[in-house]
């Protein structure tokens, strides 16, 4: 028996394709889809501490004449990826910042988990309120 443009046919219904499990049951696999809501949600903002040397750029020093002595130089980023494989690819130099890359010490979860995971609209919202927010403290900041 043929098909469509001479395909052959499915002849029992153990060969047809079974649709998508709904959202939050178990799959053959024995995992569980996620609501498409979570996976919307995969966006992270986050905070990178920068070494001390970046002050000496003057860049850097104009983009932040607020500056307090003693508070830490930051770059603040977003990212669909863990933060962590970002931060690495920053140090790589896989599409990263100058800054991020060249003085790049650690991230401060501390200042960004909270916020995690989020939507693309919101985490770039966040990211540009994270940084005002950091360099109304004080901080010196880099944005990405």
């Amino acid at each position: 028996m043929t098909g469509v443009a001479g395909r052959p046919r499915a002849v029992s219904g153990r060969q047809r394709v079974a649709p998508h499990p709904p959202t939050g049951t178990p799959t053959a696999q024995g995992s569980t889809r996620r609501a498409s809501v979570s996976r919307k949600q995969h966006h992270h903002v986050y905070v990178i501490e920068l070494d001390d040397a970046v002050w000496n750029i003057a860049r850097f020093r104009r983009a932040n004449p607020d500056y307090r002595l003693g508070q830490p130089f930051v770059y603040v980023g977003m990212t669909g990826l863990d933060p962590d494989l970002r931060f690495d690819k920053h140090k790589a130099g896989i599409q990263s910042n100058s800054y991020a890359r060249r003085f790049g010490l650690r991230l401060l979860p501390s200042l960004y988990a909270m916020y995690n995971p989020m939507p693309y609209e919101a985490a770039r919202e966040m990211e540009v309120e994270l940084g005002i927010a950091l360099r109304d403290a004080g901080y010196g900041v880099w944005q990405g």
